[in-house]
């Protein structure tokens, strides 16, 4: 293992004051691309090195399997690979497995891999009948309120005051629904991913020998992305902690990325106020992007706000100036982005290394043909193409059909649309609330939007002429189009 000294080397100023707060209770305000996860694997190995920390006593949590695996990989290289680096979910799971047996006396339950085959019958049991983006939707609800601590009895109530919506259910439906769903689970021994954390919260709170046990292997923690934390993973955190303060926490508020399942970065910015006398130091060295960027990433949040961010200070050399250009419509803003990615191409810049990011799915389908129309390569993030998903498929098919086999008045294609699309449960008026359902009509209500825009071009446009026009729109975005420079990517921006 390298010399405790060897350790602090290698790190800039901030991340060695890092380092060196090894007691808790410690919050780092690590601002973006300031080397977060440098600064807290250094810190847990130079505990090692220094002898304070015995590394089987030290539990570091994260949020993704590939971030643990990034940790372990960083801590095996600086000489500690027996510190345990792992989501919430897995260290829980692993407790959670092997005390079941000793407090309950019986085989632990099976673990569902999507809630969806207990919802949909769920949903039937209360009366309700609902396609998959109403499943998606009550899925990420369920998830919602239990990583809240929200109990089915005060569901109702607290999702009204906090203005949550399903759909177009009542809360009092939603309630039903979750009360069927956890029946179900019941009487078939089966658990879902937010019961992992429930369970073992259960355990510890009610078995002090296991929570002494715990608590006797575990001394030291660390946990990466606190911003991230929801009520339920803080209610664990504090279990395993048992009234001790010697916990890192780690994050930047202003990268808070799972509010709609329940975090919030107040944990975060709160965190000094919980833990009388906690250190908060302070991550502000960006390696990462120019200072262009990182001095427009500082003007939209400016220091003193309410944020809780740091300043960051750019160390890459200057670049290029950040642009801002707007534009009168979606079409003449996507088809702007394309001259501007086959400019950059055509100067040097690979595809790959290009990335586009827009705010709802339903904007992707502008991006896609303007990125075919210029033969730009491209591959879609976090979601489907346009013309792939299953209420758009099926929307050209009712639209193909009814323009063979029907009349339509003059100047009447928008109102026909609507009209067709009806079928699909189309709406003029958006869904309460976001999530599937909105994602789905977001998605009619494009159709609807190109039908408006043909009429304009064209006050004598027909069915067909949509039907044609959607067509070609969706040749266009799947036309092939491969120089061997690699692809750019199309993505929604996280929200």
């Amino acid at each position: 293992m390298p010399q405790p000294e060897e350790l602090l080397a290698a790190l800039d100023p901030e991340q060695r004051e890092v380092a060196l707060a090894l007691r808790g209770p410690v919050a780092v305000i690590a601002g973006a691309g300031t080397g977060k996860t440098r600064a807290i694997t250094h810190r847990m190995a130079y505990g090692v090195a220094t002898g304070l920390y015995e590394p089987t006593e030290v539990l570091a949590v994260t949020f993704t399997t590939r971030a643990a695996g990034e940790m372990r990989g960083r801590l095996a290289a600086l000489g500690a690979p027996t510190i345990q680096a792992r989501t919430f979910h897995s260290a829980a799971l692993r407790q959670a497995r092997y005390f079941w047996p000793q407090v309950y006396g019986t085989e632990f339950p099976e673990i569902i891999s999507s809630k969806f085959s207990v919802l949909g019958p769920a949903a039937r049991r209360v009366g309700l009948h609902g396609d998959t983006a109403l499943l998606r939707d009550l899925s990420a609800e369920v998830e919602w309120a239990k990583v809240s601590n929200v109990r089915i009895p005060d569901y109702a109530e607290t999702a009204r005051t906090a203005g949550r919506q399903v759909a177009d259910l009542q809360p009092g439906q939603v309630a039903n629904v979750m009360a069927a769903y956890e029946e179900l689970k019941r009487e078939n021994n089966r658990i879902d991913m937010e019961d992992i954390l429930l369970v073992t919260a259960a355990i510890l709170a009610d078995d002090e020998r296991v929570a002494a046990q715990v608590r006797r292997q575990y001394r030291w923690f660390v946990v990466d992305e606190f911003q991230d934390v929801n009520p339920l993973q803080s209610t664990l955190l504090d279990l395993w902690l048992g009234g001790r303060d010697d916990v890192c926490v780690v994050g930047d508020p202003r990268q808070t990325i799972y509010s709609f399942a329940g975090a919030s970065p107040r944990l975060l910015r709160d965190f000094s106020r919980r833990y009388e006398g906690a250190q908060r130091l302070e991550l502000v060295r960006n390696y990462r992007s120019t200072p262009q960027v990182v001095a427009v990433a500082n003007a939209v949040f400016p220091r003193g706000t309410t944020s809780g961010g740091v300043k960051l200070e750019a160390q890459q050399p200057a670049g290029e100036p950040v642009r801002y250009l707007s534009h009168s419509d979606e079409p003449s803003e996507a088809r702007s982005v394309a001259q501007e990615i086959v400019r950059l191409h055509r100067s040097g810049v690979p595809y790959r290394e290009m990335a586009v990011l827009y705010r709802i799915n339903a904007q992707s389908e502008a991006f896609e043909e303007a990125l075919g129309e210029a033969s730009v390569p491209y591959t879609l993030r976090g979601g489907e193409g346009f013309f792939q998903r299953g209420e758009v498929r099926q929307a050209v098919t009712l639209l193909r059909g009814q323009a063979r086999g029907g009349e339509q008045e003059d100047g009447a294609l928008v109102s026909e649309v609507r009209a067709v699309l009806a079928a699909l449960d189309y709406r003029e008026e958006p869904p309460a609330g976001g999530g599937a359902v909105r994602d789905r009509w977001e998605s009619l209500h494009a159709i609807v939007s190109m039908a408006a825009d043909l009429a304009e071009d064209k006050p004598t446009a027909t069915l067909g002429d949509l039907v044609t026009d959607l067509e070609r729109r969706a040749h266009v975005a799947h036309a092939p189009a491969v120089d061997g420079r690699g692809v750019g990517h199309v993505s929604t921006a996280l929200q």
